[in-house]
């Protein structure tokens, strides 16, 4: 994807200003002192500043000062702000998945995921004084995997207010809406809820997602400090005491990794990734008995787990049962089509069955679904593969073998 699929929505604003960034909020209450065990992990190789998440570079300085400028005297402050950002021609942004960057990261690598743009979007209203208000978007519950690790990917977007009066004593705004910016196609949010949530909610999820991102590449020890400062931003996002559960668990600290799932489960009950979590540490210390009645709640509420039948696939390939994959690859899809990664499994079960032109079809889907540059060149090399082996097919040429799979 060249240009940052931007989705732009007028969105009827409910009450004077509520949600947005300025207005009075209640504090939020801190962790319970109890859940870190600071001692288990050493110290951060990197620099842990939440603040840092929408700081303005000098670089950014420049371009508010520069090519922004001159949109904002065109279109005024909000929709002149959004051109220079997104407008074909000016930024370039790309969508990337990979790492969550900071607000000057994207700017730099002018690339990021959902929440790295609208950190670097915030930052950039914050200095032209626009209102924001920050949104958790309800889209269907997305489950990817990583070296072993599974993870809920949630999505979060922006919404920019009419620029506020510079009467001082009260703040009036000249139109009565919020324009909504979000990263996604149009087809995979349009209809669906969201809710405004607080500044400190958004650099909770920032830093949870550092703490992931750390976790994936084997740094326990930066991932825990990640999450620490996750909970301490905010300590209602739960998901940084689910991620601080499977460090203490990976340090074997058992004891402290299932009290910190059960302080999640207190307050959500029916949380599955607490729950997940909260089997595998009661069958590491031998309570199976306790651990098979959460798992039977737990197949109530999610009677198929994420990548069940994508497993099952790929037992059946490496059996070089190839019809057999290609229908469980296909089970999997069903719940799940934006994993490149079933899509790609699923080229393989065709290719085995002799279905080239399948297999270039679910490659180009896998491609179409890939949310990284690393993917993106990945899939875009194995199709332009098998297009070569279409041509050979054609012209009945001999076929080499590709390299690697």
């Amino acid at each position: 994807m060249n240009d940052l699929r931007a989705l732009i929505a007028a969105l009827a604003l409910a009450g004077a200003a509520a949600g947005l960034t300025g207005c009075a909020v209640e504090p939020v209450a801190p962790p319970r002192a109890d859940v870190f065990v600071d001692a288990a992990f050493k110290p951060p190789r990197v620099r842990i500043d939440p603040q840092e998440a929408l700081a303005l570079s000098p670089a950014m300085r420049r371009f508010a000062e520069n090519e922004m400028a001159s949109e904002i005297r065109l279109k005024g402050l909000r929709d002149g702000l959004i051109d220079a950002l997104y407008t074909k021609g000016r930024l370039q942004l790309d969508y990337d998945s990979e790492i969550t960057r900071t607000a000057a990261e994207a700017f730099d690598a002018k690339r990021g995921n959902c929440m790295s743009l609208v950190l670097m979007t915030a930052a950039f209203a914050r200095h032209l004084n626009l209102p924001v208000r920050f949104n958790s978007v309800y889209l269907e519950e997305s489950w990817t995997r990583s070296n072993g690790i599974f993870f809920v990917a949630g999505h979060v977007n922006i919404s920019l207010a009419r620029p506020l009066s510079t009467s001082s004593r009260t703040t009036v705004f000249g139109d009565p809406e919020l324009l909504t910016i979000d990263f996604l196609p149009p087809d995979q949010v349009r209809g669906h809820r969201s809710r405004p949530v607080d500044e400190s909610t958004i650099l909770a999820m920032f830093l949870n997602n550092r703490a992931a991102e750390a976790l994936t590449l084997g740094q326990v020890d930066d991932a825990y400090w990640w999450a620490r400062a996750a909970i301490n931003a905010d300590s209602r996002w739960l998901a940084a005491y689910n991620t601080l559960a499977v460090l203490y668990r990976r340090k074997g600290l058992y004891g402290n990794s299932e009290s910190t799932l059960r302080l999640v489960l207190e307050r959500e009950p029916l949380n599955v990734q607490a729950m997940s979590n909260l089997v595998l540490v009661l069958s590491d210390t031998g309570r199976r008995e306790e651990a098979q009645l959460y798992a039977n709640q737990l197949a109530q509420i999610q009677p198929v787990p994420p990548y069940k039948f994508f497993d099952e696939g790929v037992a059946a390939m490496k059996a070089g049962e190839f019809a057999a994959a290609r229908q469980f690859f296909r089970k999997e899809l069903a719940r799940a089509a934006y994993v490149p990664e079933f899509h790609f499994w699923l080229a393989l079960a065709n290719y085995g069955l002799g279905d080239v032109s399948g297999a270039r079809g679910e490659i180009t889907k896998a491609l179409e679904n890939s949310a990284t540059s690393r993917d993106r060149e990945m899939y875009g090399a194995k199709l332009a593969w098998l297009n070569e082996v279409r041509e050979q097919q054609r012209r009945r040429e001999p076929l080499r073998g590709p390299a690697g799979s």
